[in-house]
């Protein structure tokens, strides 16, 4: 059995898959009695990308500006399959990995960064504003900006901005300007930090201010997770590894990774979902998992909420603990986030997807295991994904699964906060 398994980029998939009208029942509608929300976002967001949030098209063609600059970045991505971490488990799994690590910002982030500022761009905007939590996305903003060549202004999360100064600087590599959020740059980072000088900060409040931003000064903004738009163009992911696990022959059993918003996960696993929507039976068994400290999957309420702390944007119908929550400095920042995507929470109240949520400690502990025994140093991030397989190892009662990990991205920058949990004493 293949140990990698690559496609050739004259193979690489020339469509986005959109999830929407295969769902089990109608998503539903942002709500917005104001309207002044769907205004902004008519404002603020690329006419194409709005125009993608509401389709009803099923696959979609990647323009061939966003296709070269896919390859450029190192797509397509490979399949690992974990040998030793299989034997570990027991040796009833295989196991698969869908190596988003590999993209030239490690993470799977670039693969929708790279289409928001495309049809930004397209609109001729000035430059592009968006929010960050542990700063991939905010990298992946950073390099697409500079591959379309355009100015880019990152707000990433305060805690982030000073526990995580190497992904600060990655950003300052490509061009673009990242900024501590809360920030004086804007009226509500200004309310904030006038309360509360030392703010941690929130997605919630970097989103607010990546908005105004753009809004004040004739930006457009990019949005990293949650929006029906944004999960479609990170499928490009999802439909390489459909095409990678055909070229095998093998089939998923269980497709499992983390998430933050929602679009990681959904990348991955949508492709393979929406064709067994199709054939109305869902066989495989779906995962996904957060961090504990934020615990918004196995916690939180199905209802309308904003997706901003300063509640400028329509509201979503999401699982969600509350736009106001402030999440404690845990460092799988990108995990930090309030809600989960409209279409993956609709997934989970139907009970299509199951959730987990693991504590940090924990998490890190995985990390650190499958570092040793793969050789490949997870982000804090994909390290909640990990203890899910010793879930399923145990539920396999001596019968092979097969099981494909959405890998989003790797941990090199974040080996400091690795060390301050796990090397402390």
């Amino acid at each position: 059995m293949k140990i990698r398994i690559d496609l050739p980029q004259d193979e690489i998939p020339t469509q986005w898959y959109n999830i929407v009208p295969r769902l089990p029942e109608k998503l539903p509608p942002p709500k917005d009695d104001s309207g002044k929300g769907i205004e902004l976002l008519k404002t603020v967001l690329p006419s194409k990308v709005l125009e993608y949030e509401f389709s009803n098209e099923e696959y979609v063609k990647i323009p061939e500006e966003v296709l070269e600059r896919y390859l450029q970045v190192n797509r397509p991505t490979p399949i690992i399959r974990a040998k030793r971490l299989e034997e570990y488990l027991g040796g009833n799994l295989r196991i698969y990995l869908k190596m988003e690590a590999f993209t030239y910002t490690g993470s799977h982030k670039i693969n929708s960064a790279l289409a928001h500022v495309f049809f930004a761009k397209q609109d001729g905007a000035n430059f592009v504003s968006t929010e960050t939590g542990a700063g991939q996305w905010g990298s992946a903003v950073a390099l697409a900006a500079a591959l379309f060549r355009v100015p880019g202004h990152v707000f990433m999360v305060r805690t982030s901005f000073f526990a995580k100064p190497y992904r600060k600087y990655m950003m300052q590599m490509y061009g673009a300007y990242p900024h501590p959020s809360p920030s004086d740059l804007t009226d509500y980072g200004r309310s904030i930090l006038k309360q509360d000088p030392n703010h941690p900060g929130s997605l919630g409040i970097a989103i607010s201010e990546a908005i105004t931003y753009a809004r004040d000064h004739g930006g457009k903004y990019v949005v990293g997770s949650v929006t029906n738009a944004d999960i479609m163009f990170k499928t490009i992911a999802g439909m390489e590894a459909v095409k990678q696990m055909e070229m095998i022959g093998e089939d998923p059993d269980y497709i499992i990774g983390v998430v933050g918003g929602g679009s990681n996960y959904a990348a991955l696993a949508y492709p393979f979902l929406g064709r067994e929507l199709a054939k109305g039976n869902v066989r495989r068994t779906y995962i996904a998992s957060g961090s504990l400290e934020v615990p918004k999957m196995t916690k939180g309420v199905y209802k309308y909420d904003y997706p901003d702390t300063a509640k400028l944007l329509p509201e979503f119908m999401m699982y969600t603990i509350g736009s106001d929550f402030v999440p404690p400095p845990v460092y799988a920042g990108g995990l930090r986030y309030h809600a989960v995507a409209p279409t993956l929470s609709l997934l989970m109240k139907e009970g299509i997807v199951k959730s987990r949520d693991y504590n940090q400690d924990e998490a890190f502990k995985w990390a650190q295991l499958f570092s040793q025994l793969e050789g490949y140093i997870p982000a804090p991030e994909t390290s909640h994904a990990l203890p899910i397989l010793k879930e399923i190892a145990e539920r396999a009662n001596g019968e092979k699964r097969t099981v494909l990990v959405s890998f989003s991205g790797h941990g090199l920058l974040d080996l400091g906060n690795y060390g301050e949990v796990l090397f402390k004493d």
